[in-house]
């Protein structure tokens, strides 16, 4: 019993991809060069929504949140993966995988209750478009952020000891690379069908509410779109919301995978895969796709640009 005390915080073994040796150095290139874009991305919607006065907007605002947290979430799952993917140590702390793993579950959650209130926001300003700016007023929107942020730490500071306290039996080999609920669920030596529920009502107020109200905004907006007579008028209303509704697609697809099956239905390399698009692959083109559709954001970027070619000249 002593020895299971003291296994119980070793660290653990991250297999990852090391039985497709052949598939690592590729791997390591391709998430290199996704998590480079990811922060060069992130980090100028970021700044261009700062010293930009005609994106000081509630939409910008949350998107700033959207970017920090993609670079928060990448930051702290992509170089643990980079280094096991580099050299034959797969190992991580104990204190490394519970850092990792509280931050894999804080920022998830946060994620999915802002693409929520970034909804609600699009339905304020196609639904409401007189009342939007009294609406929308700043201590709103502060206050919604700040509602999504404590969702996903909660969730998290519920659902993180929880996993990392039950009992492995010195089992330390997780088949994933990196420290996930369901891949760490899955080295238990117990029972984890408790566990298991609790993780499932948390996930249904996590996940499926905020989708809820994303579908039941987009409902209301495609009513509302449907009901302008000009084509310009209609075009403008979807360019709006076209962006936020490919970012939820993207996310919401893998993680409604990942987090609401059961553990024992859970297959590691499928999981392996929709964790690796969701943790490299979003993050990096919700930049792109925003800045794509958007005159704003595109408009705002020549102009910082052209500020820097002025400068040089």
């Amino acid at each position: 019993m002593e020895n299971d005390n003291t296994s119980a915080f070793e660290g653990f073994i991250l297999v990852g991809f090391s039985d497709r040796p052949h598939l690592e150095l590729i791997l390591f290139v391709v998430v290199l060069t996704f998590y480079l874009l990811t922060l060069l991305g992130n980090m100028t919607i970021i700044l261009l929504s700062v010293v930009d006065s005609r994106l000081h907007t509630p939409m910008y605002f949350f998107l700033a949140n959207l970017s920090f947290l993609d670079m928060c979430f990448t930051t702290g799952s992509i170089p643990q993966m980079l280094y096991n993917l580099w050299g034959a140590d797969k190992t991580i702390s104990y204190l490394g995988c519970a850092i990792q793993l509280y931050f894999v579950l804080a920022l998830g959650g946060v994620e999915c209750v802002l693409l929520a209130v970034m909804a609600y926001d699009r339905y304020a300003a196609v639904c409401k478009p007189l009342h939007y700016a009294v609406i929308m007023h700043p201590r709103l929107y502060g206050q919604l952020a700040s509602v999504a942020w404590l969702s996903g730490f909660g969730n998290s500071l519920i659902m993180a000891p929880q996993t990392l306290m039950l009992p492995r039996c010195g089992r330390r080999r997780v088949d994933h690379f990196l420290c996930e609920m369901p891949a760490l669920i899955g080295i238990a030596c117990v029972d984890t069908m408790t566990l298991e529920t609790l993780a499932f009502a948390l996930a249904v107020f996590i996940i499926l509410v905020p989708l809820i109200l994303i579908l039941v905004s987009y409902g209301y907006i495609a009513r509302a779109v449907l009901r302008i007579k000009s084509a310009a008028g209609r075009k403008k209303a979807f360019n709006t919301c076209s962006s936020h509704l490919t970012v939820v697609s993207l996310f919401y697809g893998t993680i409604i995978y990942m987090y609401l099956q059961p553990a024992n239905t859970y297959s590691q390399d499928q999981g392996k895969f929709l964790t690796l698009f969701y943790t490299i692959v979003t993050p990096s083109v919700n930049p792109l796709i925003y800045t794509l559709r958007n005159k704003d954001v595109k408009e705002a970027m020549k102009k910082v640009l052209g500020k820097g070619e002025a400068e040089v000249e």
